[in-house]
């Protein structure tokens, strides 16, 4: 379950307010952490004490007696403190893991949610990049950074404080070594997140021409094109070098200062120290100490540096989620089922444009009528709209116009899940997973059974799959490439055909067959398409003929609707789509 609250805040505390719905569960054991490290600093300030008194008592005094004692506590101190450093390490990993968990999770169902017009202005890559790199910058912050810049912090100033009660003069060279820090801090901070965005940014471009290589490495291949492919994605390379480059410079740089500052306090510190002893002004044991805990500072202070980088990446990294969280989906479930479904499809006075061109409408005033258990072909020149009408049903894009209603109920208004379930589509451009056949077919229908399986695989004409290496059991591969473009269109039209749904969307799925193969097919939809409502983008007159009627789009309108013999005798445009084919010849003879 989601661990993001159900209400949204103000926009302007998204980030905070989703922080919290990630932490809530994790407080006990964020607790246990705080616990747990207050108590490792207690602990690493006390074993220097020790010493200071084993020093200046015992062996000052040259007592051998008080000497064990005093040592087998300085090592339970640091048995205990290692003790603690393991719980907290433990504790930690599985509270950090489960945050991250959680976030991948609802980083995932956020981008299932969001519609077509959400997915077709982002690049996968940087969709990507998100999921993972940016993902894992906020693990590594929160299950490193965050804390430590705490505890880190805690301890400079107590330790710092510890010092200044000891002896004052060096406690205030402590002290002053902080201020260059700080200063330096503050430039750096600035200076890094603009660095640390443009890296991840150019990391999700890079991950864009890998997917893209990998996925189009046909096309690539068969145009001869590896080497420009290759060189694009070289010069994307180099950039995300050089920019990450300029980030290795900007923190070498504030490391070194890091480094040499805490290192020039230790120099001072000996020699003001030493002054002090051989003038009675500190005990040997307390120089000890002093310089114990004052090297203890070393790497809170060092790791200033790593944990703001790690700041400042987490930082850029969350802002780049919540671009993604903030996002509002502008296809919003409605509340409605279809009681009794009977698959009547209507579109009623339907205007599409999409988002980016609203003056530029794709669809204008299309009305279509598609009654229970009847089949329209829909017809039309290339880029007249045919598939933009089709996925107004899913709701894969919504009406900017008029309204698509199935039994008389607004597709919008109805649960996007039960809609769903109403509708199946199978595209001209069909899209497989990287699992296997069986899980392909039953994307759509999971409790499909084995004679309901074979059925659909028959209508499709899709026996190939019986042939594979493990049959249903083989993993088709990403995409689907290792098959043909008719095997994988007859292996989407068998995951449409066994949603059973009431209403069928196909989408010049039949392209791709073969003649013999295609009217094998046609035959066996026959069957299917009597008993469902059908909804068929065709191009070939032999797909036509499988409509009970035939709706001819033109301009973005639909200007005829009536019997494929009607329309090839009395509207020129509809002959002239399908002069091109064989069997309009012959229906025409």
């Amino acid at each position: 379950m989601s661990t993001i609250p159900v209400s949204d805040p103000p926009a302007g505390v998204h980030s905070l307010w989703r922080l919290r719905g990630y932490l809530r569960p994790h407080l006990p054991a964020l607790a246990i952490m705080l616990v747990t490290s207050l108590g490792g600093v207690a602990l690493s300030i006390a074993i220097p004490l020790v010493t200071k008194a084993l020093i200046d008592g015992p062996i000052t005094d040259r007592e051998l007696a008080p000497v064990l004692p005093l040592g087998l506590l300085a090592l339970g101190l640091g048995v205990l403190e290692a003790v603690l450093i393991f719980w907290r390490r433990w504790v930690q990993s599985n509270a950090v893991l489960g945050i991250e968990t959680a976030m991948r999770h609802d980083l995932y169902e956020r981008l299932q949610q969001l519609p077509m017009s959400f997915h077709s202005k982002w690049q996968s890559g940087q969709l990507l990049s998100r999921a993972t790199t940016d993902l894992s910058a906020i693990r590594r912050f929160s299950g490193f950074g965050l804390l430590f810049l705490v505890i880190n912090i805690l301890q400079v100033t107590v330790v710092t404080i510890v010092l200044l009660e000891m002896y004052w003069p060096l406690g205030l060279v402590v002290a002053a070594a902080a201020a260059p820090i700080v200063w330096l801090s503050m430039r750096f901070e600035k200076s890094y997140v603009v660095v640390s965005r443009r890296v991840q940014d150019e990391q999700g471009d890079l991950a864009t021409l890998s997917e893209e290589g990998a996925v189009g490495i046909r096309v690539i291949k068969s145009f001869g094109r590896s080497e420009h492919v290759s060189r694009q994605y070289e010069t994307a390379a180099r950039k995300l070098y050089d920019t990450s480059m300029d980030k290795v410079r900007l923190s070498a740089k504030f490391w070194t200062f890091l480094e040499v500052i805490p290192n020039f306090a230790v120099v001072v510190v000996l020699l003001l120290g030493s002054i002090g002893v051989g003038k009675g002004y500190l005990t040997p044991g307390e120089l000890v100490a002093f310089i114990t805990l004052m090297l203890s500072l070393v790497w809170p202070v060092a790791s200033l540096g790593v944990i703001l980088a790690m700041a400042q990446e987490a930082m850029t990294s969350s802002a780049r989620i919540l671009e993604i969280f903030d996002t509002e989906p502008d296809i919003v479930s409605g509340t409605q089922v279809v009681a009794e479904p009977l698959g009547h499809l209507r579109f009623e006075h339907v205007d599409f444009a999409f988002p980016d061109s609203p003056d530029e409408p794709i669809l204008r005033d299309v009305n279509l009528d598609i009654r229970p258990g009847e089949t329209v072909a829909l017809v039309g020149a290339t880029g007249s709209g045919k598939t933009i009408l089709t996925a107004l049903v899913p709701r894969l894009w919504d009406v900017t116009g008029g309204r698509v209603t199935i039994d008389g109920i607004d597709v919008r208004d109805l649960r996007l899940d039960h809609l769903r379930q109403l509708v199946a589509t199978a595209f001209e451009d069909p899209t497989l997973f990287s699992m296997s056949a069986r899980e392909n077919l039953t994307l759509g229908r999971a409790d499909a059974t084995e004679e309901e399986i074979a059925s659909a695989i028959d209508v499709s004409q899709a026996g190939f799959v019986h042939d594979l290496p493990w049959g249903l059991e083989t993993r088709i591969g990403e995409q689907g490439m290792a098959l043909s473009g008719g095997q994988r269109q007859r292996l989407a039209l068998a995951r449409a055909v066994l949603a059973q749904p009431k209403v069928l969307v196909l989408d010049d799925t039949l392209s791709a067959l073969d003649v013999h193969t295609e009217k094998l097919v046609e035959e066996a939809l026959q069957r299917v398409l009597s008993a469902t409502t059908g909804l068929v983008v065709a191009h070939r007159a032999s797909t036509v003929l499988l409509a009970d009627r035939v709706a001819l789009l033109q301009g973005g309108t639909i200007t005829h609707v009536g019997d494929h013999r009607e329309l090839l005798a009395t509207v020129p445009q509809y002959r002239e789509l399908l002069a091109a084919d064989t069997e309009t010849e012959a229906a025409t003879a």
